[in-house]
């Protein structure tokens, strides 16, 4: 198993908790550039040189202040780049490699906000709408191989991204929770993923809701 992220330390911190829940498994860290296609590139060959990849899990991202986004166009591209870009990025070198050997899961980490726009956050929307329809694509490209892609579609979950909505009171689902469905989705050759499993409907009242009804409400 080989976990990376930008951060080393906390990379380290994540492989001493699984080592502790899975003795046996031999669990290496890397850190990565997340933007740079070259770099992206580079690395994915690398760690796919010596065997094929079973299960690759594209999960990163920031959750960016909308209003932040909406003063300063630099932030805006930083959340467009890190929640999009990046991992479509990651999703596509890895991709090449699983359809030349014909096997693997790829499981894509994009968001309920990405269904559509909304005021409160359509800049970080935008970079998951982008990882929808691109997963969309992939999976029709690789459609009759036996490479599997899932796209996940998580609502507001508890993790550090959400810290500040947790302090303010929201509610959010339990991590485990979303990462046993996940696990049992993949399992099963899943598609596409909503979880928790309410947010399959809630998003399809929402996608479907008329314009004339949608803009009135503060979401």
């Amino acid at each position: 198993m080989t976990l990376v992220g930008r951060d080393l330390q906390r990379l380290q911190r994540i492989a001493t908790d699984l080592q502790v829940r899975s003795p046996n498994s031999e669990i290496n860290c890397s850190t990565a550039d997340f933007i740079d296609p070259q770099s992206i590139q580079r690395q994915v060959d690398e760690w796919l040189v010596n065997s094929p990849a079973d299960i690759v899990l594209i999960a990163h991202g920031s959750l960016p202040d909308q209003a932040t986004c909406q003063d300063n166009l630099q932030e805006a591209q930083q959340a467009l780049e890190i929640n999009g870009l990046s991992p479509v990025l990651f999703s596509e070198a890895f991709a090449t490699h699983m359809q030349r050997s014909n096997r693997g899961t790829l499981i894509i980490i994009g968001s309920v906000a990405g269904d559509r726009g909304r005021k409160s956050n359509y800049v970080y929307g935008a970079a998951k709408g982008l990882v929808n329809r691109y997963a969309q694509g992939l999976q029709h490209r690789l459609a009759g191989s036996n490479v599997k892609v899932m796209l996940v579609k998580p609502g507001p979950t508890d993790t550090p991204m959400t810290a500040h909505l947790k302090s303010e009171g929201a509610r959010l689902a339990p991590v485990e929770d979303v990462a046993n469905e996940i696990v049992q989705a993949a399992s099963k050759g899943v598609a596409t993923l909503y979880t928790p499993r309410k947010w399959q409907l809630i998003m399809w009242v929402i996608r479907h809701m008329p314009a004339v009804v949608f803009n009135k409400l503060n979401i």
